[in-house]
Formats: C-alpha cells, structure tokens, sequence
C-alpha cells in the first residue's frame, strides 16, 4: 500500500443516526414468473454492524445477486424488509431513497463492464458526484471535480494525471481501482462487493483486498463482500453467510464457519476447495458424495438422509 493512499484517503463519514445495525433484511423473499412464481430469495433475514465486513457466499444460482440487488434497493421485495440505518427502503419516497443510495454503492465483478469505454476516467470517477450533486454540474463545477477525482484515484493508488486516459488503456486490477474510486465519490457508509477480485490474478487480487481493508480501517465502512472463494472470504470476512437456494442455511463468525461448519451444504462448498493432496480430496468426496445426490426436490437448505441444521446467528430469525 503507498503512503500517498493513506495520506489522500477521504476521510469524511456520514454519522450514524441508528443505534442498531447499519443493515436490516428481515424476512426477504423475492418471486419472478406469474402463476408458479420462481422463489429467488426466500425468508432472509439478516443484520449487518457498521464496521464489520460480513461475506455472502454461494454457488451460482442460489441467490446472491438477488438478494444484493434487493438490499441495495434495486428491486422490490416480494414480502419483507429493507432497512437501512433504521429506514425502511419501501417506505421512502423518491427523494429520500435517492438520499440513502448515496450512502449504498457498489463494486462490480467485472470493472470494464459497468464503464463506458467512451467516457474518460474522470468522467467516469466523476459520474455519481454529477448525478447526485447540482454543484457538480456544468463547466464551472469541471475544475472542482477534476480536483476531487485526482483525490479519489490517489486514495486507490493511482496517479491523479490518468484523468484524461480511456478504460481499455488500464490493466484489469487498475480498473477495479478506478471503481472503488468511484465508489467512495459520495462518502458512502455502505459497500457491496461483488466478486470483486475473481477476475483479477492471483498476485493483483491481494493488493486489492489489501486496498479494500486499508480503506476500511481508515473510513469506517462496512462491506457486503459476495464471493464463491473461500479462501478469500477467510481473508476478509468477520462473519460469513451462507446461501443455498435461495435461504441462508448457516450464519456466525467467519473462523466458526469455515473450520467447524454446522450445515452439510457449508462442509459441500469447503471440500470442494482444491486441494494438492489426492488423498484428502478422495476422503472429501466420500464424506459428501450422499449429499451430492440429494434430489432437487428436497426443501432448501436440506440434503438427502440429513436434517436442516438451524441457522446460526441471525439467520432464520
């Protein structure tokens, strides 16, 4: 990490007016389709504590990024709530949700996708500032925002004279860093992160989660962080939950979670982690191979010959 990182970091936070969890998800569930609906996410519930980094994890499909889109406000749920600092989303009018978006952003898996490779890095930096602030607009506000974007790219370890470069003339991890530049634009209090280094090479994903605690540790912020790498979730995460089918089958403290698991589908996800050892991996696959032939009727979060563990923590509340 540079010193001129820790040195140009923002350090302006919003104040908590909340004296409970900075997030409320209590009894989500969200339906797709008509007559037989398709149930994405189903009875969530799940607090999130400023500060804390917790970890969603999940194979694909089982609804993360549904559950994500909907604590962010990006849909609506079908039954239950969203409260964040205190407020119900639902209950919000447009103005006042568009309030609390400041405070909620989030970090793509894909950098180069989510910019437009048109747009010039400080445009692109730039862009909540003009969509959130009136100040921010037209050519007066241009030598104001340059100067903050310059403020922002350095706090990320980047060079403030990359302004006027495009998004293809970056490296992937150079770009992920453009997006948490942009990302701490408004001061948010709140950060999903969506897979956000799994794009990245082995040696470029540690400077970047490196970057993300140090910013952490310096703003206060707190982290959704969505990921199928356990290995990085057991870097960062200080509470982990896990999501099958759409439920959260078991929720607590990261080191609790991944070296003594209660529920069959968390010991599925840790033994299918790569392992050098054949004999190891011979002695995982018979420890789960009834598990993996669970029917896919069987009621989330319960494979086959074996009971529903009961949630930990605040999961299933």
């Amino acid at each position: 990490m540079s010193t001129d990182a820790t040195d140009t970091t923002p350090a302006t936070t919003p104040t908590p007016t909340h004296a409970g969890p900075l997030l409320e998800l209590d009894g989500l569930r969200k339906e797709f389709g008509g007559r037989r609906p398709n149930v994405a996410v189903d009875d969530v519930s799940l607090d999130v504590h400023e500060g804390e980094t917790l970890a969603l994890v999940g194979e694909s499909g089982c609804g993360k990024t549904t559950l994500t889109r909907l604590l962010l406000g990006l849909l609506e749920p079908t039954a239950g709530s969203v409260r964040f600092d205190g407020r119900d989303l639902a209950a919000l009018t447009a103005s006042e949700l568009r309030g609390v978006r400041r405070q909620m952003q989030v970090v793509l898996q894909d950098p180069y996708s989510s910019m437009n490779p048109r747009m010039r890095i400080t445009d692109i930096v730039a862009e909540p500032l003009v969509t959130h602030d009136p100040e921010a607009r037209g050519r007066r506000a241009r030598a104001r925002n340059r100067e903050r974007v310059g403020e922002l790219l350095e706090a990320v370890g980047l060079d403030a004279g990359i302004q006027d470069r495009y998004p293809h003339e970056f490296s992937g991890g150079q770009r992920q860093r453009v997006s948490i530049a942009r990302a701490l634009a408004l001061h948010p209090r709140l950060l999903v992160l969506d897979e956000p280094t799994s794009a990245l090479d082995v040696s470029v994903q540690a400077t970047v989660l490196d970057l993300l605690a140090d910013l952490q540790r310096r703003l206060g912020l707190t982290y959704v962080f969505v990921s199928h790498n356990l290995a990085v979730v057991a870097q960062v995460a200080d509470r982990v939950a896990v999501m099958s089918r759409g439920r959260l089958v078991e929720v607590g403290e990261a080191a609790s979670v991944l070296r003594t698991p209660r529920h069959p589908y968390t010991r599925q996800l840790l033994d299918a982690v790569p392992v050098l050892d054949p004999r190891r991996g011979r002695r995982a696959a018979a420890r789960t191979s009834a598990q993996t032939d669970a029917p896919t009727d069987a009621p989330a979060g319960e494979a086959a010959g074996e009971p529903t563990a009961e949630p930990t923590d605040e999961a299933g509340r």
